[in-house]
């Protein structure tokens, strides 16, 4: 086995160039302004429109909820909508298809334009 062939590891410029950055802080990440200045009440404003959004987005993924688990619930609650047809098709599959994809539409819509609302306000 001596005369095998020495194994060589093959990288990219890119993987190298990152591996030789080794483990330096990141220079993008500033320190925070001091109080009183107008940095910081920037960065008040942020971190307000910041947590405006989250809750914003705290309410769009319960109407989220609410809408699937409440259509499963629904389902799951009347099996008689999986034997009611209307023009050939099951209820419940009308009820998926052709109620939940709009809605999730509207409710995705809605959440664009509160947070479009929010960061102008």
């Amino acid at each position: 086995m001596s005369g095998a062939p020495r194994r060589v590891r093959v990288t990219s410029p890119q993987t190298r160039i990152a591996l030789s950055r080794g483990h330096r802080p990141p220079q993008h990440l500033l320190p925070l302004p001091e109080p009183g200045s107008d940095d910081a009440e920037a960065l008040a404003a942020a971190r307000g429109v910041f947590a405006r959004q989250r809750r914003l987005a705290v309410r769009t993924l319960c109407a989220l909820g609410l809408l699937l688990f409440g259509l499963s619930g629904l389902l799951g609650g009347f099996p008689v909508l999986g034997r009611v047809t209307v023009g050939g098709i099951p209820v419940s599959w009308l009820l998926l298809m052709a109620a939940s994809y709009p809605l999730l539409l509207v409710i995705a819509v809605l959440h664009v334009r509160a947070a479009e609302r929010i960061e102008r306000g």
